[in-house]
């Protein structure tokens, strides 16, 4: 698919967003809870078991992902469940994620796995 100049305009809110969007997905944790939160609304205690790490952890991941504006959460009762911020970023995610399964291994430099160096 082709774009012209006019299609895609990286000025500063753009450049911003990329750059939440960036940082959020470099976190290996961050990352697990976007992924999940792209299969629908989850609370934290769910997201803790799942990725395997504790809830005040994924919480303090999850503020950050609000202060991102990556996430937004709403209240159930006693609990918070949280969700992507839109329909339009959670199959931004999708199609990135399937992205990333198609791309090649990377035979340049040092091996990573999981956002760690090997």
């Amino acid at each position: 698919m082709e774009h012209s100049q006019t299609d895609i305009c990286l000025d500063g809110p753009t450049a911003d967003g990329l750059d939440r969007i960036g940082l959020a997905l470099a976190d290996p944790i961050r990352r697990d809870i976007l992924v999940r939160l792209g299969s629908g609304s989850e609370c934290p205690s769910d997201l803790a078991e799942a990725i395997g790490t504790s809830r005040s952890n994924v919480s303090n991941h999850l503020a950050c992902l609000r202060g991102c504006g990556l996430v937004t959460a709403e209240r159930a009762g006693r609990h918070l469940h949280y969700q992507l911020v839109s329909e339009s970023f959670a199959s931004a995610l999708r199609t990135l994620l399937a992205v990333a399964a198609d791309l090649p291994t990377c035979n340049s430099g040092p091996s990573v796995q999981h956002g760690r160096p090997q």
